[in-house]
């Protein structure tokens, strides 16, 4: 599980050069923690679209751009456009629901995580998408 996880906006993969240093010094950022931030984002997507964990799993969901130690230290996830368009589109009861639904998930997993956080987690996610609007931007996350 992560202990640092920092989402981010930046304008194509190049989003790897952070990977040793985290992005706050180069691309506007939302920092959360405690989660599963390579299995969090598919989850959501799973959610929101209706398509398994499996298959999005299979269709390699959250790409990794940049990963120097095989698992072992921080890496850098592009973030799906589906996942990106779901959370664009999504109003606050969408997010809401959504966040209930990824908490009951967790918690059939056996982990505790408050409803409210999810909601924060999620509605932060939206907020930093839609600032992307139409520029040729995407959503990247760096964990450590």
């Amino acid at each position: 599980m992560s202990t640092i996880i920092k989402f981010f906006v930046a304008p194509d993969h190049s989003a790897a050069a952070v990977v040793d240093v985290g992005p706050d010094d180069f691309f506007e950022s939302l920092t959360f923690g405690n989660f599963d931030a390579e299995e969090a984002p598919i989850e959501w997507e799973s959610i929101f679209t209706g398509q398994t964990f499996e298959d999005l799993v299979a269709a390699d969901v959250s790409k990794v751009v940049a990963d120097p130690g095989d698992g072992d230290g921080p890496v850098v996830l592009a973030v799906s456009q589906a996942l990106q368009d779901a959370l664009t589109a999504a109003d606050e009861q969408r997010l809401v629901e959504v966040s209930r639904l990824w908490v009951a998930e967790r918690s059939a997993d056996g982990e505790v995580f408050d409803e409210g956080i999810a909601v924060w987690i999620l509605s932060g996610l939206a907020g930093l998408v839609r600032a992307i609007g139409r520029k040729p931007e995407g959503l990247y996350c760096w964990t450590a």
